[in-house]
């Protein structure tokens, strides 16, 4: 065994022998200390062995520490505090706590507490410590593996209650119109970022039609994306006038976002109840692409700044006529930022378009959009940098 006064700051140590772990020994007896140096020597592990004598000592050798073998009884500790220091300071180590005969029940109460083995001295000899320091680490890595699944699981319920938000059902009575639509997040994404759309009929026959992005990733812009997704939806339905809502998402996001610089694009469609037309907003977006019975971007000619720039939401519709038998892409530009290979230029929409060409027929099926990603991603040379939301809104075919 190799004795040393202070433990490496950080070690990871694989599973298996015990051989070099760094083994923190709480005790403030020479004599017992001793003895757990003398029975660690019957064993060939060559541990590195450190000594504190106080929990005060322990908080500074505890850093680099494999396993922690604990006396309860130190003279700066009462009951269980020492345990739940040690917990505290060295997260990672696992502990095994030194009992008397007397208080052997002060073992349970720490397994209890956290710890994940105990040794009544007097009853130990050095293959029983080597074991319990072995048993004890290996019982610490199943916890904290068990904890972080644990943490994994809350985290995908949390996105999949986000992604309802985001990503709600359409509300639509014309059987006619079918719609299909996608989220994928970006590389580097581990939550939704801040993408968002929504699908409304209104009493009147109009499809009113949002597709918005939260500029930044991460739970606090999809949150902001949730409740201008919402808000949206309740102003469409509360009757309130197309030229006012996009103002009142804007006071919306002025009111709700966590950062002065957050800001979010928008395009809001409504397609006309006869289905031969629609009124398009643009707030800082890239309008949408008609991919049939042609293939061509509607133009972008009235855009106003993002929601969020500025004090006015200016209100510059565009009315476009459509084709009998129309499809519509709208996206977020996640998919017109994908690049011809890893250096390439910039797709926008004359590569996606392209990509859909080659995809072939049927343009509106079910499929597109899954196949349309992934042949963007491969075009990339990789998966895409920016989160991702597609919708697919198809007309009646005649």
């Amino acid at each position: 065994m190799q004795s040393v006064g202070k433990l490496p700051a950080q070690m990871t140590v694989e599973l298996g022998p015990v051989t070099g772990w760094p083994v923190l020994l709480v005790e403030d007896d020479d004599g017992d200390a001793f003895l757990v140096e003398e029975l660690l020597d019957e064993t060939p592990a060559g541990i590195q062995l450190a000594r504190a004598r106080s929990v005060a000592e322990a908080r500074v050798l505890a850093a680099g520490a494999r396993c922690i073998v604990l006396d309860l009884g130190l003279p700066d500790s009462q009951g269980l505090s020492a345990l739940e220091a040690m917990r505290q300071v060295a997260p990672g180590a696992a502990i095994v706590v030194l009992t008397g005969f007397a208080d052997e029940h002060r073992g349970v109460e720490a397994l209890a507490s956290g710890a994940q083995d105990y040794l009544v001295k007097g009853e130990i000899d050095g293959r029983t410590l080597l074991r319990a320091l072995r048993y004890a680490s290996e019982r610490r890595d199943a916890e904290q593996a068990a904890l972080a699944l644990h943490e994994s699981t809350l985290r995908a319920e949390e996105n999949a209650r986000m992604e309802r938000g985001l990503l709600p059902t359409p509300l639509l009575r014309d059987a006619r119109i079918g719609h299909v639509a996608r989220y994928r997040p970006g590389r580097s994404q581990a939550l939704l970022g801040g993408d968002f759309y929504d699908v409304v009929e209104t009493s009147d026959g109009v499809i009113h039609v949002l597709l918005g992005d939260v500029c930044g990733h991460g739970p606090d812009e999809a949150a902001l994306g949730v409740n201008l997704r919402i808000a949206w939806r309740t102003l469409v339905l509360s009757g309130i006038p197309e030229p006012r809502r996009l103002a009142c998402l804007q006071d919306v996001l002025v009111s709700e976002r966590t950062r002065d610089e957050l800001f979010a694009t928008v395009c809001t469609l409504a397609v006309a109840p006869d289905r031969a037309s629609l009124r398009m907003r643009l707030a800082g977006h890239p309008p949408p692409a008609l991919i049939h019975p042609t293939a061509a971007a509607l133009p972008d000619a009235e855009v106003t700044p993002a929601l969020g720039v500025i004090d006015d939401v200016p209100d510059q519709p565009a009315t476009i006529p459509l084709p009998a038998g129309w499809e519509l892409l709208l996206v977020t530009d996640g998919l017109l930022e994908g690049r011809d290979g890893p250096a390439g230029e910039r797709l926008g929409w004359d590569g996606v378009l392209a990509e859909i060409a080659a995809i072939g027929p049927p343009p509106g099926d079910a499929d597109l959009p899954d196949v349309l990603i992934d042949r963007i991603e491969r075009r990339n040379g990789g998966p895409l940098t920016d989160d991702v939301a597609l919708l697919v809104l198809r007309g009646p075919a005649s």
